[in-house]
């Protein structure tokens, strides 16, 4: 975790950097604005940002977005001013934290944004020669190539291999090929000079320069443009890159891991990828098990998700009841392990008694309501409701599938204060279809409620 403070917080920058420090965080302290962007422009990463409440947040947050810089800010500010909360919030901060600090809060931030990305379970024997695996090579500058289907904790082994190199204590920095639009992915790979472009306002580092001296991953690479894949060939058989306008070369050292969920052999047979590229890649390849082929691992991991999100919304860690854990052994997991977190963000949530029983337990079905909402969801949610008296089956029939599923999307939204990040995990589906859905409802006339801090401007 690295730790960016900006501001001088009237004194209580030592001791702020100090718990997070203790708390295995690396900290950097810059006094401005302006530092803090030139800072992380020129390759001082960060994972999280707190800001001083006196200096100008909006112009930060918004700097950051406009030079797809993407770092959540935490605001921070003297005492409990609750307006001071409040405008920090509406400018995108993702939590207000009063000081002097308090070493639990501080410790609850930083295990929020780091959301215990390094935590590996893996307890079922098919997992063991794996594990064997990427400690043998770990040590090495080998690169890696990381494949198995979506959810199954690629990055999560990709952290692990990192953690356990001699680059351990150097950056690891993420890339998100399929995230980011081809146009753009090459000056967040490669950096851009002043001008290169329009909206190139500054200098940028990309994250070569960034990762320079630790692990670089490049995440569903398989994503990729063939233009792009030429360079980043060049980039590593020579171990420098190009800044887009740039005129001159940077040498550069990483370790590089990337990952994928597609048959990488068969892409090169389709002419997908290169297959030069491919084998510069695949030096060593590290295949994750769905979750279906590490049974063992169901259990320890439900548990270990319910100890998470009990914690990350104030909420006692409830043990599973033998009926849920029988739903959770039985289930087929085609979103793997992210298919099971998010079972177990829902489940902690709706959970009402001295544990997490069968009740709480919504599964994702094998059919689909239409445009991507779970059937499986609806009934659930909708037998929930009946039990707490709020609605019966005989007035849902006569109602359409459509209605059910907006009252159910609403009243979620509602119940998350807005978040639809939130609401998107609850409901089971991508954040994506959470917000065509609202875009229709919206248009139809339908009352929305409004997206909560920096959601507002991607909603």
């Amino acid at each position: 975790m690295r730790l960016l403070i900006v501001g001088q917080l009237a004194g209580h920058i030592s001791t702020a950097g100090r718990i997070a420090t203790q708390r295995g965080a690396k900290v950097a302290h810059i006094d401005t604005v302006a530092g803090a962007l030139n800072a992380l422009r020129n390759g001082q990463g960060a994972d999280l940002v707190m800001c001083d409440i006196v200096l100008d947040i909006a112009e930060l947050i918004g700097s950051l977005k406009s030079e797809r810089i993407n770092v959540p800010v935490v605001a921070c500010g003297i005492g409990t001013d609750a307006g001071a909360a409040v405008r920090a919030i509406r400018a995108g901060a993702k939590e207000y934290v009063p000081l002097p600090p308090d070493a639990e809060l501080i410790a609850a931030v930083l295990q929020a944004v780091a959301e215990e990305d390094s935590t590996f379970i893996a307890r079922d024997r098919v997992m063991q020669p794996i594990m064997q695996l990427a400690e043998r090579v770990a040590n090495s500058d080998a690169s890696i190539l990381v494949t198995g289907e979506s959810g199954t904790g690629k990055e999560v082994m990709a952290r692990f291999v990192h953690r356990k190199s001699r680059r351990a204590n150097a950056n690891f920095v993420s890339v998100n090929c399929a995230a980011i639009p081809d146009n753009l992915l090459e000056s967040e790979l490669f950096g851009h000079e002043k001008g290169a472009f329009t909206g190139a306002v500054a200098r940028r580092i990309g994250k070569f320069e960034e990762a320079n001296g630790g692990t670089l991953l490049l995440d569903e690479i398989s994503e990729m443009d063939l233009r792009l894949q030429a360079k980043l060939l060049r980039a590593i058989q020579e171990r420098e890159i190009d800044r887009v306008g740039g005129t001159q070369p940077i040498k550069v050292d990483i370790r590089l891991i990337a990952t994928s969920n597609r048959d990488m052999e068969e892409e090169v047979k389709a002419k997908r990828f290169r297959e030069d590229l491919y084998f510069r890649l695949n030096v060593v390849n590290v295949h994750m098990p769905s979750l279906r082929e590490r049974p063992s691992d169901i259990v320890p991991l439900a548990e270990h998700f319910a100890a998470k999100y009990a914690a990350a919304n104030g909420l006692a860690n409830k043990p599973l009841s033998a009926g849920a854990l029988g739903m959770l052994q039985s289930h087929h997991w085609r979103g793997n392990v992210r298919e099971l977190e998010n079972t177990m963000h829902r489940a902690v949530l709706l959970a009402r008694g001295a544990d997490i029983d069968q009740d709480a337990i919504i599964l994702s079905s094998q059919g689909f309501a239409p445009e991507g909402v779970s059937a499986n969801s609806i009934s659930a949610r909708a037998a929930s409701a009946t039990s707490n008296g709020s609605t019966t089956p005989a007035n849902l029939v006569g109602r359409t599938v459509a209605d059910v599923e907006r009252d159910l999307i609403i009243d979620t939204l509602n119940h998350c204060l807005g978040n639809r990040t939130h609401a998107a995990n609850i409901l089971g589906i991508s954040i994506r279809t959470l917000r065509n859905k609202l875009k229709q409802y919206s248009e139809s006339g339908v009352p929305v409620p409004p997206a909560t801090g920096d959601e507002r401007a991607v909603s």
